[in-house]
């Protein structure tokens, strides 16, 4: 038995983070590289999305290109591993700073999406909501001419469009009140919902250690929840490459990819060493 095998084993309720390396294997980029160092541009800001024209217009040509590939991942081993886990009984919940909702496609049902759903869209005016494929027509019909590009993708959904001209791109308003729409998630520098953070809180008390995959915790939004289970005398686990905000507060790291590591749960294959 290996010493995650065995982690697991000892600790009959878990409380479960995961992040942007648990959906590499989809096809979906991450945004760090083993330094917990940016690897391209951070993402936009909440206040340059809300208040610059010029960034929106960027935003949304960006995303909807890369949405044609985004909006078709499928869930990896890692989320079967992380379904089968709760088939098992033992998760308690599972906390995610995706926004690709494949945790649930898996069949996770445990599910709190801390920084949101990208398949949605919602205006910042009248709160409606929409389904981001709906979205994506009317971006399609306005912007003929950008269906085509060939882009790289990028993070959450983005497409690597350099050197374009977004002046002319035609981002739809609110259908119901001609507001901004925005997907429903959390930007940088945006608060993440009191109420996923306090459901996340509630579980990760109740639980009798915490597993991080795929997450370097440079976010506080994420890091918050180890540090407290931390203070609170829990063992800490993180499965993901290279180095984490919390490494000091770790009972046990496994370097490695999360879709290597987790194979013992769905599978009689060998899973990976701590490094």
């Amino acid at each position: 038995m290996t010493p995650l095998q065995h982690f697991i084993a000892s600790h009959p309720r878990l409380f479960v983070l995961t992040g942007a390396g648990c959906s590499t294997a989809s096809g979906i980029p991450d945004y760090r590289d083993r330094d917990g160092q940016w690897k391209r541009t951070p993402p936009v800001t909440y206040s340059a999305f809300m208040h610059e024209p010029p960034t929106r217009r960027r935003y949304w040509a960006r995303s909807m290109v890369g949405w044609r590939r985004f909006g078709q991942a499928q869930p990896n081993a890692t989320h079967h591993a992380l379904a089968a886990l709760e088939r098992q009984g033992k998760v308690g919940l599972l906390v995610t700073q995706n926004v690709d909702g494949l945790h649930q496609r898996a069949g996770n049902t445990r599910v709190v999406d801390l920084h949101g759903r990208l398949d949605t869209v919602r205006c910042m005016v009248c709160d409606w909501r929409g389904p981001r494929h709906d979205f994506q027509r009317a971006l399609v019909e306005r912007n003929p001419d950008w269906v085509n590009l060939d882009a790289a993708d990028a993070p959450d959904g983005d497409a690597d469009l350099e050197h374009h001209d977004f002046a002319r791109f035609d981002v739809p308003p609110c259908p119901h009140c001609g507001g901004i729409v925005k997907p429903d998630v959390v930007f940088f520098g945006e608060n993440v919902p009191r109420e996923r953070v306090a459901a996340a809180m509630d579980a990760c008390r109740e639980a009798d250690a915490m597993l991080v995959v795929g997450s370097s915790l440079m976010v506080y939004s994420g890091y918050r929840f180890a540090h407290a289970a931390a203070q609170a005398g829990k063992p800490v686990a993180a499965v993901t490459l290279g180095r984490t905000r919390a490494d000091a507060l770790l009972t046990l790291k496994v370097d490695a990819p999360c879709e290597e590591a987790l194979a013992f749960l769905t599978a009689d294959t060998p899973a990976v060493q701590v490094a």
